[in-house]
């Protein structure tokens, strides 16, 4: 694994959470990054999660949710015990997290954010989120990702 260590990987690692680190060739013209780790990867695209910043009553928060869908913003609000959502801010999300756009993880985040996992996620034995770098995936079990992230389960993708 020597490159390709992030601070998400180094936190599953400290953690000595069973995980796979699967890294691609991103392509810069790619759409989506998120879809494109499931076509690059062979996966089905609703086991890939991405990983969305948004504040929550002036507040951050991180909403975990498929590729194949959208962050409910009212939904994540509700999770997070608010009232009015929005997306954050690219600068401001990747100020927070200490990540770029596009290679967002939910783990080893620079500040401690709530996080809110879609419940989809249980439906699988294994999911995959970024690993803090654009072409790196984790696949870990999402019961782990929650437990680490001390995060909430709810409906949030639309």
């Amino acid at each position: 694994m020597a490159g390709k260590g992030t601070p998400a990987t180094a936190l599953l690692a400290k953690q000595r959470v069973p995980h796979h680190v699967h890294a691609y060739e991103h392509d810069p013209r790619a759409e989506s990054y998120g879809l494109e780790a499931a076509e690059v990867l062979g996966l089905a695209p609703e086991r890939v999660f991405k990983t969305l910043v948004a504040e929550v009553d002036g507040r951050l928060a991180v909403g975990v949710v498929p590729v194949t869908g959208q962050l409910d913003l009212k939904a994540l609000a509700a999770a997070c015990g608010g009232k009015k959502a929005k997306m954050a801010e690219m600068a401001a999300a990747e100020r927070a997290t200490g990540y770029v756009a596009g290679g967002i993880s939910p783990l080893g985040q620079k500040k401690r954010l709530p996080v809110v996992v879609d419940s989809s996620a249980k439906g699988f034995d294994t999911i995959y989120c970024s690993a803090g770098r654009r072409g790196l995936e984790i696949e870990l079990d999402p019961s782990d990702l929650v437990r680490l992230l001390d995060a909430q389960i709810a409906e949030i993708a639309a």
